[in-house]
């Protein structure tokens, strides 16, 4: 079985999954294996449910009779179908990457661009060497846009992701402290993160730069087609506007105020307005989608509760955006409470790191600190210091935060959104 052969199949179905819990009838489902799980186990009950085919690797399960086909390897498969399908596609296809504010771009960019265009893009965080091809894959025929979301936390994984999606315009929101470990430092993280620019340099494609990052200028200087913004002389120009704590900009005069709150969401908000005039959409257009857009995936999300204020950001953390998170909180009115969990992969930076967010904590005089996780209690040793969530939650469920405005901000992997419900 090849590309080529499968390839019709792929056109006639509804969709491809690799949750064996997700089969819908008219699916195709790629069995992966894994150390405890063998997926193939399940192939002739996903075509009994209706699935229209199976991909399993290995020779055992295969039952070409009943679209059960055998690959040598389902990864390499789904991935090599993808390249194909895009192969296919006449849509310009939007990739971007960074350190911090992909996703919340991502949707931006999407809720932009889907006022004039039908916009396929990345759902959740499918942004891996899995994620991408299973979203290039959803493009369908209707489909007159693609936006495609790249994560990394190695070098060569952006390259491998754009020779996958092929973008014909990219964007680097912009180069933080994340993913230092496996990125082999500061250095390794702009080198790996610059895989996108040199793939749209190779193919002749577009740069979207923001001007106010050097880094940015520096890599696309003198190179074309490229689409700016972030200084007077850029192609679009915009001014920050902020409004009761949320973050917006004005163009040629126009205001748009978002529901996200913190300055650092405002290039986000260029890279997607700038994409939106590239592709002719109107300013009016462009403020409606940026004004109905609202936050629901704990990323610069606000959220009343009571008589309190909470600003959930627990979907990532890093140096650079834990930064910005705790620049931005300080500004707000009333008392102030910060819950920060750990930020994970740093690596031999991890105590520095921690310890240097801790005592820009201390400076900015924030009423009360709480933190989360063995890195931070390593350097906050107090009563309110704690390794987990669950021991968090138990001090919550003894002491009530007074305080009117509560930040959460943490990785992924101290889910500190499983507090909320205990403030």
């Amino acid at each position: 079985m090849n590309t080529a052969q499968f390839y019709p199949l792929l056109l006639q179905a509804d969709q491809v999954t690799i949750d064996s819990r997700k089969i819908g009838k008219n699916d195709i489902f790629f069995a992966f294996s894994g150390e405890n799980f063998n997926a193939a186990t399940l192939a002739e009950k996903a075509i009994d449910d209706g699935a229209l085919a199976v991909i399993v690797e290995q020779t055992a399960f295969e039952n070409q009779d009943r679209n059960i086909f055998y690959v040598p390897s389902t990864l390499e498969f789904l991935q090599e179908l993808a390249v194909y399908h895009r192969n296919q596609l006449r849509i310009p296809v939007i990739g971007l990457t960074g350190s911090n504010g992909k996703t919340t771009t991502k949707e931006l960019i999407h809720a932009v661009l889907s006022e004039k265009y039908n916009v396929q893009y990345t759902i959740g965080n499918l942004n891996n060497h899995i994620g991408v091809p299973l979203t290039i894959l959803s493009i369908k025929k209707e489909h007159e846009m693609a936006v495609i979301e790249m994560g990394a936390n190695h070098q060569k994984e952006i390259e491998l992701l754009c020779t996958i999606s092929q973008p014909d315009f990219g964007y680097i929101t912009n180069f933080g402290k994340a993913h230092l470990e496996g990125f082999g430092g500061f250095e390794g993280v702009i080198k790996g993160k610059s895989e996108l620019y040199d793939y749209l340099k190779n193919n002749g494609q577009t740069i979207v730069v923001n001007e106010n990052d050097p880094i940015q200028k520096e890599k696309a200087e003198g190179y074309t087609p490229i689409i700016t913004f972030g200084s007077k002389d850029s192609d679009y120009q915009f001014v920050l506007v902020s409004e009761d704590h949320f973050v917006g900009l004005e163009y040629n005069g126009e205001k748009a105020v978002s529901k996200l709150t913190g300055e650092y969401n405002f290039t986000n908000l260029c890279a997607a307005a700038s994409l939106g005039l590239h592709f002719g959409i109107s300013f009016e257009k462009i403020r409606h989608a940026v004004e109905s857009y609202t936050p629901t995936n704990m990323r610069s999300q606000v959220v009343k509760k009571d008589s309190r204020t909470l600003v959930l950001d627990t979907y990532n953390a890093n140096p650079s955006s834990m930064t910005a998170s705790l620049n931005n909180f300080i500004s707000f009115e009333g008392r102030k409470t910060i819950i920060i969990g750990d930020m994970l992969e740093l690596g031999e930076e991890s105590i520095p790191e921690h310890r240097n967010i801790l005592e820009l904590a201390q400076k900015l005089g924030f009423d009360e600190v709480i933190t989360v996780g063995k890195n931070f209690k390593a350097v906050h040793s107090s009563a309110v210091s704690f390794e987990n969530t669950a021991e968090l939650i138990d001090y919550l469920k003894q002491h009530q935060i007074l305080s009117e405005n509560i930040l959460l901000k943490g990785s992924r992997g101290i889910a500190l959104e499983k507090s909320i419900e205990f403030i």
